[in-house]
């Protein structure tokens, strides 16, 4: 019984260590990391294809097909609970039909109990019923190979301040969905050669360049999202101070908006509330969501764009 346990955890820890690298394995790393001789890993090898795996073999390595693959996991119930509200979070988010959504929600609906199981389906169900876009899934479809396989990426991509499609070949570091909708792609742009964000959404076209690359062991999407209210960063942060009333001030309150978030409750009930932001474009649906319950104090420049639009919406509303 030892041994049949031993091969069956040593079978699932290599059927890991492949999908987990891109270019893949040769058969003597895998024995010297599993600690067996190469012999038993070639039957091992054998083993996993044969529990239909789908391994791919190039001069001597060995990898995981992984638009083939399909991940056998087991859940508890409450981590079954925490993916159901992180899939009710992408279902609220997508604003388009996303068959790998569809086929996601369906298969995790199929492992979890009741009543969670029926809301899967019915959430699935809505985003089956979402208009198609099926230039944008295949970016997103190409994107994400690209990253995980780390290859570089060509995009013809139509930046709001640019007239024509540009081409930018980006070597992607991580994609990440925005709090005000939209998917974007940060990666290394070979042209600007700095670290660019680009919304998938703008992306007319991708397509993989025959170029690998590494990601930089010091980039850390944690740290590189710290200054950003949303998505855009920067090279610098602006403070920016906005002054609550008592009426939204326990609602501000109730969560972190930002790491940076200071907030200080003033003896009149009101609410001052600072973070330290690279750009402010992404703060202002937010600073316009809280209507009249909200003053922008600093910066200046912040302060005067809410007076403009504050004006503008007073001569439609009065016209």
């Amino acid at each position: 019984m030892s041994r049949l346990i031993n091969r069956t955890e040593r079978l699932r820890e290599i059927e890991t260590m492949l999908f987990r690298n891109s270019s893949g394995l040769s058969v003597p790393e895998i024995a010297s990391l599993c600690g067996v001789d190469r012999r038993t890993i070639y039957r091992d090898l054998d083993l996993l294809s044969e529990a239909q795996v789908p391994i791919w073999q190039d001069s001597g390595r060995y990898g995981i097909i992984r638009d083939q693959y399909v991940a056998t996991i087991r859940l508890k119930f409450n981590e079954a609970v925490a993916l159901y509200i992180a899939a009710r979070l992408l279902a609220r988010h997508a604003d388009e039909h996303n068959p790998h959504i569809v086929a996601a929600l369906t298969k995790l609906a199929i492992a979890f109990p009741d009543p969670l199981s029926g809301y899967l389906v019915r959430t699935a169900q809505v985003n089956e019923n979402l208009p198609a876009n099926s230039s944008f899934l295949a970016v997103l479809e190409t994107v994400a190979f690209c990253w995980a396989a780390h290859f570089k990426i060509r995009l013809w991509y139509r930046s709001p301040r640019a007239k024509a499609v540009q081409e930018r070949d980006v070597a992607p570091y991580t994609v990440e969905p925005s709090i005000n909708g939209g998917l974007y792609l940060i990666g290394f742009g070979d042209s600007s050669q700095d670290v660019r964000t680009f919304k998938l959404e703008r992306v007319e076209r991708a397509e993989q360049i025959d170029c690998t690359y590494t990601i930089p062991e010091t980039f850390d999407p944690r740290s590189h999202f710290a200054d950003t209210w949303g998505i855009m960063g920067g090279d610098t942060t602006v403070t920016v101070e906005l002054r609550f009333n008592s009426r939204a001030a326990g609602a501000v309150q109730e969560r972190l908006w930002h790491p940076s978030q200071q907030t200080r409750l003033l003896h009149d009930g009101t609410l001052h509330f600072q973070v330290d932001v690279a750009d402010l474009r992404e703060m202002r649906p937010w600073i316009r969501s809280w209507g009249a319950d909200v003053e922008v104090l600093a910066p200046e420049s912040l302060r005067s764009a809410m007076v403009d639009q504050a004006r503008e919406l007073a001569r439609v509303y009065l016209a």
